[in-house]
């Protein structure tokens, strides 16, 4: 099996290699420019050697459907384009050009070039919206609050439209929260564990933060890469719900972190106005049901043992 990842330097596109790689797949990765990429995940993962690398701009049909031609993959998984929330507020068109252009010219580059392709797309959990009355499922209706989760809602649909007009084997995997030491910093979770050990080192005093009675599925990325590979290898494409089932507050998070580094939180978080985004939700709930009973997945770690891990990595540098 040759799989394609694009975005392969990300958090998710380094662990999915190393699945990959470890259950036989060749691999090829994708960046904009892979002559000057540094792919620094890959290499914290020791896979810089173990992974072809080609260079596509997602959002240029002609460079799309050359790649497909050059790699001739029988997998690709979508993992590129824009990813954080909070920047997609101040690059909106960017955000959408990246994520659902280039889905679209994935599909469409598959469709002409060789429809039996496999294809995965990285969808996300902030498409539902709120979930304070009850977890997400598939079937739960999308009502997105940044430019990030609308562009994720809108490329969700285009592959939902492709598999269905033109029988490709296409799918999404709505992703709920999931994190590693592999995350950069302009992630909460990664700033939160990173100034706790500051904090303690005494390098710093205090942590500023956003809302932080915020609810979210949080769970280990390692873990969700496996899911994404159980959605390419089953009988029949579909769209999948990817979480714990377990939901927790960002001051819940914040307080363990603190804990871990012998620290009171309460003593060095600060909230600050400024640090809101223009509009938010207040939970983030899931249902992974259908994920276990089809594709026999569950996460081996919950949030408890994420914030551990994130931990000890940080610890030993």
């Amino acid at each position: 099996m040759r799989a394609l990842i694009c975005g392969v330097n990300g958090q998710d596109g380094a662990y999915l290699a190393e699945h990959l790689l470890a259950m036989g797949h060749e691999v090829i990765g994708s960046s904009r420019d892979a002559t000057t990429a540094r792919f620094e995940n890959l290499a914290r993962l020791g896979l810089a050697g173990r992974v072809a690398r080609v260079s596509m701009a997602l959002n240029d049909f002609r460079s799309v459907l050359h790649t497909l031609r050059q790699v001739r993959p029988d997998a690709i998984y979508n993992l590129a384009g824009q990813t954080s929330v909070g920047l997609s507020f101040e690059q909106p068109v960017e955000t959408m050009d990246s994520i659902t252009g280039g889905t679209l010219n994935l599909l469409e580059a598959i469709r002409f070039e060789n429809p039996a392709i496999r294809f995965y797309n990285a969808g996300s959990s902030e498409c539902f919206g709120d979930c304070t009355d009850a977890p997400a499922t598939e079937a739960s209706p999308f009502r997105p609050t940044s430019p990030y989760a609308v562009a994720k809602a809108s490329a969700f649909w285009l592959v939902q439209n492709y598999r269905q007009a033109y029988g490709l084997f296409a799918c999404t995997g709505i992703l709920f929260n999931h994190e590693s030491p592999l995350r950069p910093e302009r992630f909460v979770t990664r700033k939160i564990v990173r100034a706790a050990a500051r904090i303690a080192r005494g390098e710093v005093q205090t942590l500023e933060l956003g809302n932080i009675a915020i609810a979210r599925d949080w769970g280990w990325a390692p873990d969700y890469v496996r899911a994404m590979h159980r959605m390419l290898e089953a009988a029949v494409a579909d769209d999948y719900i990817v979480a714990t089932g377990r939901t927790e507050t960002l001051e819940y998070f914040i307080a363990r972190v603190f804990a871990e580094f012998d620290l009171d939180w309460r003593a060095h978080v600060q909230t600050s106005p400024e640090l809101l985004r223009p509009t938010d939700f207040a939970v983030a709930r899931a249902d992974p049901r259908k994920a276990r009973e089809r594709l026999g997945w569950r996460p081996e770690a919950d949030v408890d043992t994420v914030i551990a891990r994130l931990c000890a990595a940080e610890r030993a540098g």
